[in-house]
């Protein structure tokens, strides 16, 4: 599979930077579950620029991207569905987590996304 040059605003390299070292605790917390190849053997990233905005984790080869919601997203879902919208106008897929979801329940959320992808490398025949 050809993977897709994402483009992105330069301005927000610093700013990834800066995020990638100030992770929230949900953050930290799901990183060590997808780090170093172990959902599957699929490489993210995290606070990845693409177009005008920084995603939390990405994954190239899946073109997927993994949002976690905290408290701040309750008072921008307009701007996060717009966001979205555009992501997904690059052929990305979205999968979103609450910050609660993913400190509570961990183990479910790293379930859920390995079926996401055992279904994904099913229906693009990987």
């Amino acid at each position: 599979m050809k993977r897709k040059i994402l483009r992105y605003d330069s301005k927000l390299k610093t700013l990834a930077k800066e995020l990638r070292k100030n992770m929230t605790y949900a953050e930290i917390a799901l990183w060590s579950a997808i780090r170093n190849k172990t959902l599957k053997g699929y490489k993210f990233r995290r606070q990845v620029p693409i177009s005008n905005y920084i995603v939390d984790f990405y994954c190239p080869e899946l073109m997927l991207v993994i949002e976690i919601d905290g408290r701040s997203h309750d008072l921008k879902q307009d701007k996060d569905v717009l966001r979205q919208q555009e992501l997904e106008k690059f052929g990305l897929k979205i999968i979103r987590f609450s910050e609660a979801e993913v400190i509570q329940n961990l183990n479910g959320v790293s379930k859920a996304l390995f079926k996401w992808v055992e279904d994904f490398e099913k229906n693009n025949d990987i």
